[in-house]
């Protein structure tokens, strides 16, 4: 199966052009069973990249606009009377789906935004008492503009911290956005993406990522650096123990997609600023460098 998760990346970068480490990135978050946040301007491709990976994974995909009139019902669901029935029956709302595009969710208020929050965590929702079950896999991708523009909810901690891995798209280079000019648009390109990896597939693929060794070595070398965070007078809260799991789900997914069997410190390097940027310093909008201080001070174990 590394041979169609190859050709899934391939095709990828043919619609999202000059971004295959944001795009592996993606892949990877999902290979870990997390949550994807990306912030970026509006324009980038920030929905072009998740309608993009819905397909190529073969998901059922929503669109979920948030905006500053958005309910928690609009996006979970609501009970509603059945006169043929003479009673209330659950009619499922949009995040009963795969995949969840959440886009511009920081236009949402702070209670729409926590509609997802046990959705996001226990992959499940209460309404009135009764829990029903999401479907499997589910992954949300939410899209946020930076705080600074208008209309903006910043992200809670809390929520943020729900969130494997938070990436940013930025500008294409010259050579990619010239061939984006002279391409056909990217809505034609998705419909016409081939499944590589059906939901089946690609259940099979996080089960083998998980079982990725990790030695203890490595995990030294993840404890200080978590430990280093909690420490460190760079910043105001460290790492918390969720975070440190999803370091670890988010390294040995990047070691699985190399073909290897156990983790490396580069893999803890490689996926650290997107894992780590966003828990670290909520207000920042570089994730290298909120994390430059761990890679020049902790040294590998």
């Amino acid at each position: 199966m590394h041979h169609a998760l190859y050709q899934l990346l391939g095709c990828a970068d043919t619609v999202i052009l000059g971004k295959q480490r944001q795009i592996r990135l993606a892949v990877c978050c999902l290979l870990a069973k997390g949550h994807l946040l990306i912030e970026d301007i509006p324009g980038v491709g920030k929905t072009t990249l998740s309608h993009a990976l819905a397909q190529l994974f073969g998901l059922a995909y929503q669109r979920i606009q948030f905006t500053s009139d958005i309910l928690p019902a609009d996006i979970i669901g609501s009970s509603v009377f059945d006169n043929r029935q003479n009673s209330f029956g659950f009619h499922p709302g949009p995040l009963f789906n795969q995949m969840i595009l959440a886009d511009e969710i920081n236009r949402a208020t702070p209670k729409a935004q926590s509609a997802l929050l046990e959705a996001m965590e226990e992959r499940q929702v209460t309404v009135e008492g009764q829990t029903y079950r999401l479907p499997e896999p589910f992954f949300v991708i939410a899209t946020q503009n930076p705080s600074y523009q208008i209309g903006t909810f910043p992200l809670p901690e809390s929520q943020l911290d729900r969130f494997l891995m938070r990436i940013e798209l930025g500008y294409p280079n010259r050579q990619a956005e010239r061939e984006l000019l002279m391409g056909q648009p990217r809505h034609g390109l998705i419909k016409s993406l081939p499944v590589y990896l059906p939901a089946e597939k690609l259940a099979a693929l996080q089960q083998e990522a998980g079982k990725v060794h990790a030695a203890p070595a490595l995990l030294d070398y993840l404890l200080a650096i978590v430990e280093f965070t909690r420490q460190s007078d760079d910043y105001s809260c460290g790492l918390s123990p969720r975070a440190g799991l999803s370091l670890l789900a988010a390294a040995k997914a990047w070691a699985f997609m190399d073909q290897r069997q156990a983790v490396l410190p580069e893999d803890v390097q490689a996926v650290l600023p997107a894992v780590a940027g966003h828990r670290l310093l909520a207000g920042s909008h570089d994730s290298a460098a909120a994390v430059a201080p761990i890679l020049q001070q902790v040294a590998v174990l």
